[in-house]
């Protein structure tokens, strides 16, 4: 029987207690949303680092980052097929993952379904920031934003995704490159606060959110028994080692 419940430093379960938790957190607490956005407005000015060309240009640095590495990522898995033909997909589970988790996470579910369909007006929107529509908590559906709303965040929910491909990294290497990947991930997600692009929920919500889409997928796609098992046996067959 205890075999079957989750285990506490299970990845997916982690990541599903965080999306509760911190769910409720802010539906119990919205003031955290308002006095995080409050930080970066300016009454009469609004969020007046949105206009600085630092940020803005730190901003922009996420779009070069992303196409970098998804042309990486692409390039990688065209030469594999091209070498191996199917067995690429098995020696390349972690770029396919990768792929999947890009398309998966920001981009079905999180541009896809939660922005497009929640309607959470972004604070630069609201009006206690100089907007016309009231402030909405999570996860409730509004009709005060037509579309690309604020729930959640689409930048925060790549920012992840750039942090998830640390699983290409070397094990050893993970400890060096990991907290500048992360930092990264963190202020690019920060800078929507101060843009007034988003609220503090919409930040970590995506966080969370997209953290559950790539551990689902991850044990899915890489460390299921039998996907593993069936690699190593072609990788065997084929005598070259398996680039997961």
């Amino acid at each position: 029987m205890a075999s079957t419940l989750p285990r506490l430093h299970d990845p997916i379960s982690l990541c599903l207690a965080a999306v509760v938790g911190f769910s409720l957190v802010f539906l119990a607490f919205p003031g955290l949303d308002l006095a995080a956005s409050e930080l970066f407005y300016r009454p009469g000015a609004g969020f007046v680092l949105s206009q600085d060309p630092l940020l803005r240009a730190f901003r922009k640095s996420a779009d070069l980052s992303l196409a970098i590495l998804l042309t990486g990522l692409t390039g990688r898995l065209a030469w594999l097929v091209a070498r191996h033909g199917a067995d690429a997909l098995a020696r390349a589970r972690r770029t396919v993952f990768l792929l999947a988790a890009l398309v998966v996470g920001p981009g079905l579910v999180v541009n896809g379904l939660l922005k497009s369909w929640w309607g959470r007006p972004r604070p630069v929107m609201v009006d206690l920031f100089g907007g016309e529509a009231p402030y909405q908590p999570v996860w409730r559906i509004s009709d005060w934003c037509q579309s690309n709303c604020s729930f959640v965040s689409g930048e925060a929910s790549s920012a992840t995704w750039l942090v998830a491909a640390l699983v290409l990294v070397p094990p050893p290497l993970r400890p060096v490159l990991a907290p500048p990947v992360i930092g990264y991930a963190v202020l690019l997600s920060v800078n929507r606060l101060a843009f007034g692009g988003h609220f503090l929920s919409d930040v970590i919500l995506s966080w969370t959110i997209s953290g559950l889409i790539f551990a689902i997928l991850f044990r899915a796609m890489v460390s299921a028994p039998g996907l593993a098992r069936r690699a190593r046996v072609r990788a065997w067959k084929g005598g070259a080692p398996v680039t997961a």
